[in-house]
């Protein structure tokens, strides 16, 4: 069906191609979250949480779905590319928008450096002939050579390998049970969900902080909006779906590899990144732990990093075209319909950034990236529930309290409390950024090129009022 708003009323031209459709989006929302995505990082939340990765993945679920709701309001009253970036410029002033689209860019930029980097260490550790350079460098190059052939190609092999995602999820679900009920590991129990021993709200939220690395990605669904052949409803029962069916899939695995666990106080004590599949090992043997470890490389270096590019690439075209970024990134292939200048210095800044990454003592690049990449997103996050509140309360003068007044504080809320208690780095490396985007913003100024989104919140007013 055709969707009924379009970007002309805004202002532009449809240059997109449409024909993106329900399945499709889940499946990319899907993809982007990773269905296997805690194997990566379960033990480091197992350690944060006190041994309670089931309660932190929960909570982060709610906090997202709280999220997600914001995001289906406002991407209904300004069905465009660009999400937060468009939602909060419009929904509250046009110096906001751009801040938040920079505060987001921290995460859209960053994701596909930290995801090549996390799957060419563990492509490299199968594999020492090639180097870390050299893994990155391959996973880029296929990455980008798919984007730019269009978004169809993109959704079709995304379906391919979550479903391979899915299958070694499965097995180790299944080994993993089968293992428990003939007495191996812990047995089954709640402590995964709630130990009253360690439990405590600060080293939930803390853990949470570190967990919602998972979940980021659903909201680059909305990045599709002028590619879906639904427009934003479909946009929104498809972010809402994926974040139920991904919370649930991680909720399931990270509570097996728990009570899988060989050595939960040593575990506690230095949260191993090998955690999870220590865990597989212990349910199925050696083979499992390979099915398990070369599953994250692929779908961290391959399918993760696909759909990252799409959604980073139309951020950056969406910005550009408001001329806050140069405008070469608002350039779309004729022959594909996708933003092709965007995409390659994605691809360019991925190689940059990973090569760099890869470089720093420790292995500390991994974690340094993580920090960055959530504390965008969280505070973007926080911004758009405020776009709401403002665009549809203060604005629009909406009777409907519970979707524009209290759900978006409640969501606030946990954001906030999840950003009080992440580790310092991040906390300081995120006022950092902000104070950068703060200098570019004064720069824009001093030019003569203030963001400005007039037509836009003139046409995003209409229809607020409710019945």
């Amino acid at each position: 069906m055709q969707p009924q708003e379009n970007v002309e009323q805004f202002g532009y031209r449809q240059e997109l191609r449409r024909g993106v459709g329900l399945t499709d989006l889940v499946f990319y929302g899907l993809i982007f979250m990773v269905p296997i995505a805690p194997f990566a990082i379960f033990g480091p939340v197992y350690k944060i949480s006190g041994g309670m990765p089931v309660l932190a993945y929960l909570v982060g679920m709610v906090a997202m779905l709280f999220t997600a709701a914001s995001y289906t309001q406002m991407v209904r009253a300004f069905p465009l590319s660009g999400s937060v970036y468009n939602y909060a410029g419009r929904g509250i002033a046009p110096p906001v928008g751009f801040m938040t689209g920079w505060a987001i860019l921290l995460d859209y930029l960053l994701v596909p450096s930290l995801l090549y980097l996390v799957a060419s260490i563990a492509m490299n550790a199968s594999v020492p002939g090639v180097p870390v350079w050299g893994w990155l460098l391959i996973f880029v190059a296929v990455n980008t050579v798919i984007n730019l052939r269009g978004i169809r190609m993109t959704i079709t092999l995304t379906k391919v390998l979550i479903t391979c995602e899915l299958v070694v999820l499965g097995l180790f679900v299944l080994i993993g049970v089968w293992a428990l009920l003939q007495g191996e590991g812990q047995g089954f129990s709640l402590s995964p969900l709630f130990n009253p021993d360690t439990f405590s709200w600060p080293v939930i939220f803390a853990a949470v902080s570190v967990a919602v690395l998972s979940f980021l990605g659903f909201d680059g669904i909305s990045m599709l909006v002028e590619e879906s052949a639904g427009g934003s409803a479909q946009v929104g029962r498809a972010m809402r779906l994926a974040l139920i069916l991904a919370g649930l899939l991680f909720v399931v695995q990270v509570w097996v590899a728990a009570l899988l666990v060989p050595d939960p106080a040593g575990l506690l004590a230095s949260g191993s990144e090998s955690a999870f599949y220590d865990a597989a090992a212990s349910a199925g043997g050696e083979w499992l732990r390979h099915v398990t470890s070369t599953a994250t490389a692929i779908s961290w270096g391959f399918a993760d990093t696909l759909v990252a590019q799409v959604a980073v690439s139309r951020l950056l075209y969406a910005m550009a075209r408001d001329r806050q970024l140069p405008s070469f990134l608002a350039k779309v292939s004729i022959k594909h319909s996708v933003p092709a200048n965007a995409i390659l210095l994605v691809s360019v800044l991925s190689v940059g950034i990973g090569v760099w990454a890869a470089q720093l003592e420790d292995g500390s690049g991994v974690t340094l990236l993580s920090s960055l990449v959530n504390m965008g997103g969280l505070i973007a996050f926080v911004v758009l529930h405020l776009s709401v509140i403002v665009h549809y309360r203060v604005r629009g003068r909406s009777s409907d309290l519970w979707s524009h007044v209290v759900m978006p504080l409640i969501g606030m809320a946990i954001l906030i409390f999840v950003i009080v208690n992440a580790n310092i780095l991040a906390q300081r490396v995120g006022l950092i950024w902000l104070a950068v985007g703060f200098v570019v913003l004064g720069v824009l100024y001093a030019r003569g090129r203030r963001p400005t989104l007039d037509d836009g919140e003139k046409a995003g007013l209409t229809g607020i009022r409710s019945p």
